[in-house]
C-alpha cells in the first residue's frame, strides 16, 4: 500500500535553500543496485547536494545505469562483489576520509547497520545509534523531528538521553537556536504505573543538570498536548515546549513508528530519514520515498556534515 503523493509545504525547500550555499559532500552509497537506490544518489547528485561513491558489483551498476539511461561518468564507481562487501567497503571510505556522508542502497538495512557499528571496523562513536524522521506534516507548522521509530526498540533512560541528544544536535545544525523536545508518555502526570513518564521527569531533569545539552525539554506529555497550545492549556500545562515542538520523543520504537506512519499516511506528510550517533551522518532512503522526501534526507545529511566540519552538530 502507497501513501499518497505529497505535494509538501514547502518547508523541505527552504531547509534545502541552505544547501544551495554548501558544497557538494563525497557520499560513499552502499550498494545502489535497484532503481529506486541508484535514482536516489544520482538525484541528489544533480542537485548538488553530494558527490557519490556507488560501492558494489560494477558490472551490475554500469547495467542498471545503460537501462535507466543514467550516465555515470560523472561519479565514480567502487567495485566490491557483493552486499555485504559492499556495506564493508563504504564504512572502509568514510574511515579513510574519503566520503563524508554513508547513504543506503539496496541492501538489508541490518546488513548496513552491522558495518556501521562493527567494533573494530565501523563507525562507533560514544554514542548510541538512533533514527529520526524528519516530517513535513501539512497540518503543523514546522518540520517535525520524530525519534526513535527505527533502531532502538525499548530504549532505557541512557539510551533515551543520546537519543534526544542526537536530535538536539541535529537540529541546532539546521538552524534551531533551541530544539524544543516534547517527551511523549500516554498521559501527562508522572506516576510509577507508566514507566515512560518516570523516564520523561528524569530526562527533564538531566538536561536542568547539564546532562542533556542545548535544548528545552518538557515531559511526560501526551501527544495532543504536545502538538496543540490549546490541549495543553486545557489540562492545565503551562509550557514553552507545548504547540511548538520541534522534536518528538516517543516511549518505544512502536509507539514512534506507528506515529510516524500514521502521520504519513494520515495527514499525508513526507518523511526524511537518517541515522544519527556515528562519525558521519547516515541516509536511510525507502523505495516508497518521494523525490523530495530523498533529497530532503540528503540535504539533511550535507547540513549536518558541514556543521560538523566546524565543530557543530558532533556525535561524541
Amino acid at each position: 500500500m502507497k501513501k499518497t503523493k505529497s505535494t509538501g509545504t514547502g518547508k523541505y525547500e527552504k531547509l534545502l535553500e541552505v544547501c544551495k550555499k554548501l558544497s557538494p559532500v563525497a557520499t560513499a552509497v552502499a550498494y545502489p543496485c535497484e532503481e529506486s537506490a541508484l535514482t536516489a544518489a544520482i538525484e541528489a547528485a544533480e542537485a548538488g547536494l553530494i558527490k557519490p561513491l556507488l560501492v558494489g558489483p560494477a558490472d551490475t551498476i554500469n547495467a542498471l545505469a545503460r537501462k535507466l539511461k543514467i550516465n555515470l561518468k560523472p561519479y565514480s564507481v567502487v567495485d566490491a562483489p557483493n552486499s555485504r562487501a559492499a556495506a564493508t567497503k563504504a564504512v572502509e571510505l568514510v574511515r579513510e576520509g574519503k566520503a563524508e556522508i554513508l547513504m543506503k542502497g539496496s541492501l538489508h538495512t541490518d546488513e548496513f547497520l552491522g558495518a556501521i557499528i562493527a567494533r573494530e571496523t565501523g563507525l562507533r562513536t560514544g554514542r548510541r545509534l538512533s533514527h529520526v524522521f524528519l516530517m513535513d506534516v501539512p497540518t503543523y507548522h514546522k518540520v517535525l523531528i520524530i525519534t526513535d521509530a527505527a533502531i532502538n526498540i525499548a530504549p532505557a533512560l541512557e539510551e533515551k538521553a543520546d537519543i534526544v541528544q542526537n536530535a538536539i544536535d541535529l537540529a541546532i545544525a539546521l538552524g534551531v537556536a533551541q530544539p524544543k523536545v516534547g517527551i511523549l508518555s500516554a498521559v501527562e502526570t508522572v506516576t510509577s504505573k507508566i514507566p515512560s513518564t518516570l523516564d520523561a521527569a528524569a530526562l527533564c531533569k538531566m538536561a536542568d543538570r547539564g546532562q542533556i545539552k542545548g535544548g528545552l525539554l518538557d515531559g511526560p506529555l501526551a501527544f495532543d498536548n504536545a502538538i496543540s497550545k490549546a490541549a495543553a492549556k486545557t489540562k492545565g500545562i503551562a509550557s514553552a515546549v507545548a504547540g511548538d515542538v520541534d522534536i518528538l520523543l516517543a516511549p518505544d520504537l512502536e509507539a514512534g513508528n506507528m506515529l510516524a506512519k500514521q502521520l504519513s499516511f494520515l495527514a499525508n506528510a513526507d518523511s526524511a530519514g537518517l541515522v544519527l550517533g556515528a562519525r558521519v551522518p547516515v541516509v536511510l532512503t525507502s523505495r516508497a520515498d518521494s523525490v523530495r522526501a530523498r533529497l530532503a534526507s540528503a540535504g539533511v545529511a550535507v547540513r549536518l556534515a558541514h556543521a560538523r566540519r566546524t565543530g557543530g552538530g558532533k556525535s561524541s
